[in-house]
């Protein structure tokens, strides 16, 4: 499945590596990478400040940072609320993102070389396969952070399945 190009990408990039946002963005990570070393979950995370960045584009209502640890496979989950727009930070892995009847994948990494953005647009199943390090990603919601939503499937092996919905803010 190839992902549809997405014009918000270029804008979100010049954003992330401006020098305000940079160094917030530098501190976040390293707050959650060390949330996620004090614990024994498979991913850590913590939203950003929108005033991190200036001329936001006006869809974009949420900002997060995720880190996720070494050799983790999540398991399936959409956010029917949200476009997700993803940018590899730190380490590597693959959003395998479903089209219905199977997985693609969409590998990513840190760094100047290779992809390193991934838009999945809403109510879609993605999963993560995360490399050798614990892999950190910046990603951008088109919904405030109180509001964004995870559904996961029931049963793993039936997407089309009844699922679950709950709300990132709060959780842990």
């Amino acid at each position: 499945m190839k992902v549809a190009p997405d014009p918000i990408l270029g804008s979100l990039d010049a954003l992330i590596h401006a020098q305000a946002a940079a160094a917030t963005l530098t501190e976040c990570l390293r707050r959650v990478l060390q949330q996620l070393e004090r614990s024994d979950r498979p991913m850590a995370w913590e939203v950003v400040p929108l005033s991190a960045f200036e001329d936001l584009p006006k869809s974009i209502r949420s900002c997060w940072i995720f880190v996720i640890r070494p050799g983790t496979t999540t398991s399936a989950e959409r956010h029917p609320n949200s476009h997700q727009r993803s940018c590899s930070l730190v380490g590597n892995g693959t959003f395998e993102v479903y089209d219905g009847s199977q997985w693609y994948p969409h590998a990513l990494a840190s760094g100047e070389h290779g992809e390193r953005w991934v838009s999945i647009p809403p109510s879609t199943w993605h999963r993560l396969v995360v490399g050798s390090a614990a892999w950190g990603m910046v990603s951008f919601h088109t919904v405030a952070p109180e509001d964004l939503i995870e559904e996961k499937p029931l049963d793993a092996n039936h997407l089309d399945g009844p699922t679950h919905q709950e709300r990132y803010a709060g959780r842990r």
